[in-house]
């Protein structure tokens, strides 16, 4: 990501949060990429039971009418407003408490113990370390290691 992509994405960050506080929504998370049409901006967000077609819509139409007014993204881009999805990405260390007992898929960024992919139940988030068991063993995976965190649907 390069600085203007950052640069939007927190613009945008300040901007939506006081909307996401008087929803009474989770803000997951932002991506904006930059494209040969133009940018796509997106937002995840969630709340307890799940979002619904009605959240994202009216989050959607008062986000696009700031960004009208702010006008802080270059040239033309989408806005996308959405759930994270059953495949629900894990930034925060909130995430982490918040789904305990769920199955998760960590990628480090370097080895830990061998490996780079864990999938398996989330134990726990304590001491800046995520806690889970793959298998019978129990591993622990420092939180600035983790590259990339989701939850993986169970059937």
């Amino acid at each position: 990501m390069d600085l203007l992509e950052e640069r939007i994405i927190e613009s945008v960050r300040e901007i939506l949060n006081p909307l996401i506080l008087e929803q009474g929504l989770e803000l997951v998370d932002i991506e904006y990429r930059k494209g040969g049409k133009g940018g796509v901006l997106r937002i995840f967000i969630d709340k307890e039971g799940g979002v619904t077609i009605g959240d994202c819509t009216r989050l959607s139409r008062e986000l696009s009418t700031l960004l009208d007014i702010y006008d802080f993204i270059p040239g033309p881009y989408t806005l996308e407003v959405s759930s994270p999805g059953l495949n629900r990405a894990l930034k925060k260390p909130e995430d982490f408490k918040r789904f305990r007992g769920k199955k998760v898929k960590i990628k480090t960024r370097t080895p830990t113990g061998e490996k780079k992919l864990f999938i398996g139940k989330l134990l726990d988030f304590k001491d800046n370390s995520v806690y889970i068991e793959v298998g019978k063993n129990r591993c622990s995976i420092p939180f600035e290691e983790i590259e990339r965190a989701n939850l993986e649907v169970e059937f």
